[in-house]
């Protein structure tokens, strides 16, 4: 019989430790891509879900057991996301970044209502990857928990530990925030 994670975090509260790895093995990729949606650098967000494990290792025996633990887990990978992003936020020198040819064809075409070709995909991926880059860490976490990740209001309260009101007057800050960049960026006249 394959064990539930509850018995796997009692077994590693116990002190097993191999519990707490088929843990790890069993969530890591999930923790993952968590970290990759909020850290564009690959090893960066290796890092990240490092330091998620390390705090679920020592927090585990906080995890009551009335949610799922991947749930528990997921809450304080969103947490340490945010965290890490207003750490980062604080470290860097804000810059403007220019659009380039690409990703101006690639609003010139949407702006237009054109589908556009699967090669100007790549500059729409960079433009929005500029424009998250200049974010605010809690804009940067909102948008992707209800944009990207299409989550509902109640989970990112759940998982921010904001409350459903503070959740949608971010969103609403997060996407004027994102208009003024834009603007900063001289994409007016696509908005």
């Amino acid at each position: 019989m394959v064990p539930t994670d509850a018995d796997l975090v009692r077994s590693a509260i116990e002190g097993r430790p191999e519990a707490f790895e088929e843990l790890v093995r069993r969530h890591q990729s999930r923790l993952f891509v968590l970290a990759r949606r909020h850290l564009p650098d690959e090893s960066e967000a290796a890092d990240l879900v490092q330091d998620i494990l390390l705090k679920a290792w020592q927090h585990l025996a906080s995890w009551r057991g009335d949610a799922p633990f991947e749930h528990w887990l997921l809450r304080i990978g969103v947490r340490t996301c945010y965290d890490h992003l207003r750490s980062r936020r604080r470290q860097r020198e804000p810059t403007l970044s220019q659009v380039s040819d690409d990703e101006t064809a690639w609003l010139e075409r949407h702006g237009a209502n054109e589908e556009p070709p699967s090669h100007e995909a790549e500059a729409a991926r960079s433009l929005v990857g500029k424009v998250f880059a200049q974010l605010s860490p809690a804009a940067r976490l909102v948008l992707t928990l209800l944009e990207i990740e299409d989550r509902p209001v109640k989970e990112i309260a759940d998982l921010t530990g904001w409350s459903i009101p503070l959740v949608k007057v971010r969103a609403f800050r997060a996407r004027a925030e994102m208009r003024r960049i834009l603007q900063r960026m001289g994409v007016e006249k696509y908005l």
